[in-house]
This record gives structure tokens, C-alpha cells and sequence, in this order.
């Protein structure tokens, strides 16, 4: 072969020799190296009804690949896959942030994580008791957001059973025999009982509500019976005045001269109604009157704005 043929052939095969390394050897150098380098994967996280693809490195977490993106996971949200499991390219990760609620019950208030929905799984999840009959605002189907408060009501109803006294009647029998100062009781009077049974609703301990369910008279009052003398023995007899005052709120009055603890029955001389005092103070020393009953004596025979009225005071014997 010819020397310039040769020198053709040999540089035809360098030039074939280096186009195919360059089509053989990797971009990045050795290839080894080019092999190694993490491949870009994407899953896709849905929260709170929204829905936005991440980019993560794979043999990552799936708690960790959020971390990455920006969201900030915390052991009280709800995620799955679980937070723990190696992400897989195209994952739909469904993540549910955890929602601060503040919750009042039994005197307290307390502030719980969760990612319970509605008032009543948020109560449950809290480890709280609820009654049927206890109140829960807003109500126990109610979507709760995060910041909100819950309050609870406890709720007591129970039926209570009260007695009530029925006073009993007394009847006075005059005897025209007997002394005015003799009383007999022939019957003894008793207090009868109303029984009465009621629904009552209770709130936080506090009484909201009482009903009445039932009322019975379980108990009948019993009559007191009295037999009262009338017959008085009087002495002598005197005319005159008589006003009023105020003193011991009692049948009493004042008298000049007659004995204190001695007894008197005053007549008014214009509508012939009497009373019977007893004297147990001095005066009046005014011209002409003779006694000053005390007011709830005065009022038995006139009207206090009578003032003074003319009288017939007999002294009392028996």
C-alpha cells in the first residue's frame, strides 16, 4: 500500500475513533459518576381541598419531603401515606393540619389539637364525657375552624318532691257562761300537706327551669276548735274622751288612776262597739279624757282619724 494511502486510512480511523467516544462517554464525565446523581420525582399533596405538586429527592420521607416543600408537619396533623414511609413517585399525599380549638366545660377552659371536624368527634377525640341532654355550642354537627371555642353545658334533669304546710282553720265558739278570760280548746288544730312533685332542669349546676308535674293534698289540715267565754262582770262605770297612741301595739292602755294589770271594756257611745284593755300605763292628762288606748285597740272601735271619741270605760270584776 502506498505510504499517502496509509496516512489516509490511519487518520480516517482517529476521526472515526473520537466521534464515536464522544457518543459514548456520558455528559457529566465518568460514568459512574453520571449514574449517581439523585433523579427529580414529584408526588402530589392535597390539603384542605387544594391540590399542588412537590418535587423530592427519592429515598426521602414523606414527613421530610413536605418539610422540604414548605409545609410544616407536626405530630397532631393527620397524613397518609403515614408520615414515616418512603415517598413514591406520583404518591397523592392527603395531608390534614392539625386546628388549635379552645373548649370550656366544668369551670374550665382548655386548648386541644386536632384534626377532628365537626364539635362532637372534636369533644370525643378530647376525651371528654357528653350526656344526651347536655348542650354543646355550636351545635354537635357543627364544622368547628381553627381558633374557634366550644362551650359545653351540662345538662341535669331530675324530678324533685316538695311539702308545703296547709295552715289550719281555727273556730271560735263564745259561751255566755264562762268567763271572758276562759279559752278551752276542745279540738286541737293540725297542718294539712300539699305534696307537690316538679320536672326541674338544672344548667351548669344552677336552676333554669322547674315544672310542675304533679300537686296532691296528701295530708287534710284539721279544725281548731275553741270555746271562748263572754260573760263579763263589770263594776264601776265612767264617762268621758278617749284618744289613741301608739305604744305597745298591743290591747293596752293608760289610765289616770285605775291599778295597772286591772282591766277595762271601753264602749264607743257613737256605733256601741267595745274592746277590752288592760291598763298598763299612765295618762292622758288632758282635761276630760279618761283612757288613751294603744292604736290596735283605738282602731277595734273607730277609725285612727277619728282622733278622739266619746267613750263609757267600765271597770272589769271577774
Amino acid at each position: 500500500m502506498l505510504p499517502k494511502m496509509k496516512i489516509i486510512l490511519s487518520t480516517l480511523f482517529l476521526l472515526i475513533g473520537s466521534i464515536g467516544y464522544e457518543f459514548l462517554t456520558p455528559p457529566f464525565g465518568d460514568s459512574r459518576e453520571a449514574f449517581s446523581v439523585p433523579r427529580p420525582m414529584s408526588a402530589a399533596v392535597t390539603t384542605s381541598g387544594n391540590t399542588l405538586r412537590i418535587a423530592f429527592d427519592d429515598g426521602v420521607t414523606v414527613s421530610e419531603a413536605l418539610r422540604r416543600a414548605g409545609f410544616p408537619v407536626t405530630e397532631a396533623d393527620s397524613v397518609y401515606p403515614p408520615a414515616g414511609d418512603r415517598l413514591l413517585p406520583g404518591t397523592e399525599i392527603l395531608w390534614q393540619p392539625a386546628r388549635h380549638i379552645r373548649l370550656m366545660a366544668d369551670g374550665s377552659e382548655q386548648t386541644v389539637e386536632t384534626t377532628a371536624v365537626s364539635a362532637a368527634e372534636i369533644i370525643a377525640r378530647a376525651g371528654m364525657a357528653l350526656d344526651d341532654d347536655d348542650l354543646v355550642t355550636p351545635s354537635r354537627e357543627t364544622a368547628v375552624p381553627d381558633g374557634a371555642k366550644i362551650v359545653i353545658t351540662r345538662v341535669e334533669i331530675r324530678e324533685e318532691t316538695k311539702e308545703a304546710k296547709i295552715p289550719f282553720v281555727t273556730k271560735v265558739e263564745e259561751d255566755e257562761g264562762l268567763s271572758w278570760r276562759k279559752k278551752i280548746v276542745k279540738q286541737k288544730g293540725e297542718n294539712g300537706i300539699k305534696t307537690t312533685t316538679y320536672r326541674v332542669s338544672y344548667h351548669n349546676g344552677k336552676e333554669v327551669n322547674r315544672k310542675v308535674l304533679s300537686a296532691s293534698v296528701t295530708k287534710e289540715p284539721v279544725t281548731e276548735v275553741i270555746t271562748q267565754g263572754t260573760y263579763v262582770k263589770t263594776g264601776k262605770s265612767h264617762r268621758g274622751a278617749a284618744s289613741w297612741y301608739a305604744w305597745t301595739g298591743t290591747m293596752a292602755a293608760a289610765n289616770p288612776w285605775l291599778p295597772k294589770g286591772s282591766y277595762v271594756r271601753v264602749t264607743n257611745m257613737d256605733n256601741g262597739k267595745s274592746v277590752i284593755v288592760v291598763i298598763n300605763d299612765r295618762g292622758p292628762f288632758v282635761p276630760g279624757r279618761i283612757i288613751d288606748l294603744d292604736k290596735v285597740a283605738f282602731e277595734k272601735i273607730a277609725s285612727l282619724g277619728a282622733g278622739v271619741i266619746n267613750v263609757k270605760m267600765e271597770e272589769i270584776a271577774n
